[in-house]
């Protein structure tokens, strides 16, 4: 009878295609940021987590990936408007788990308004947290990259980082922004082994859209089915959300090797939308 008990022991297991690599992926205590965190752990990436939330449940995140990938998780709820807290993240990030290897920039909000009334102060803070942010991250994580020649930065824009949308005008303009920025990164750390790209997903499946689609079913008066295809989906030809784990998924393919050659793209996840 053969001895197949090779296969279970620890020296036989498959590295993984992130084993020893750090990174920090902002706004992933929840939602697109935690499913692509989620995924960065389980390929074997020690991972920093960031985000605003309950404290106990936080935690029991940051427990559950470690515990289930076998990988150091840290937290930090830094707020990604101020540029000191920034710092300070980067600084904890790496002396809790090492030099930063991947960058995952992805804290956003939202506020919906017209031009005219869009008030100045929500303008600011869409701008700070969706672009901004991602600029100080990833000003302070680039030169190290560049010095151990190695590197992953990728950034979450959206669908409205290529197309607009009426109402929308600081979030797709920030979103716009994070794709040039993304060029300009991915061209000055070409040649230091760095790739920068960014992900541009359409509406994708999270407590937030759960929400709102029960809020407009409530608001308009109309099925819950109706809202998610005339209204949400309205432009997503698939008519289907996307997934956490799907964003997760080309995130990690982004940063593992097969993803060495890709840099400065601006990758649709949208069913479809953008291809109008």
């Amino acid at each position: 009878m053969y001895d197949t008990s090779f296969a279970t022991r620890p020296s036989a297991r498959r590295r993984r295609a992130l084993e020893g690599r750090v990174a920090i992926v902002t706004g992933s205590t929840s939602g697109i940021g935690l499913g692509i965190a989620r995924t960065l752990a389980e390929n074997g990436a020690a991972v920093l987590l960031n985000g605003f939330g309950d404290a106990e449940e936080i935690e029991r995140i940051r427990g559950e990936l470690s515990l289930q990938n076998d990988v150091d998780v840290a937290y930090d709820g830094a707020d990604m408007s101020s540029p000191e807290q920034i710092a300070r993240m980067v600084a904890h990030a790496n002396d809790a788990l090492g030099p930063v290897d991947i960058l995952v920039n992805n804290a956003g909000i939202q506020h919906v308004s017209p031009v005219e009334s869009f008030p100045p102060h929500k303008w600011d803070a869409v701008i700070a947290i969706n672009l901004s942010s991602a600029f100080h991250m990833t000003r302070l994580v680039f030169a190290g990259m560049k010095q151990r020649g190695w590197g992953r930065i990728v950034n979450v824009s959206s669908a409205h980082g290529l197309i607009a949308s009426p109402f929308k005008a600081a979030y797709v303009a920030a979103k716009h922004g994070i794709i040039g920025l993304t060029k300009c990164v991915a061209l000055e750390g070409a040649e230091a082994g760095v790739t920068c790209n960014a992900i541009c997903p359409g509406y994708v499946w999270t407590p937030l859209v759960e929400k709102q689609i029960e809020d407009q079913a409530k608001n308009h008066g109309i099925p819950r089915e109706e809202v998610i295809r005339q209204i949400l989906l309205a432009q997503q030809p698939n008519k289907r959300f996307a997934t956490v784990e799907e964003i997760g998924a080309l995130a990690a393919f982004l940063c593992a090797d097969g993803g060495a050659s890709i840099t400065g793209a601006a990758l649709p996840v949208d069913g479809g939308w953008t291809a109008h």
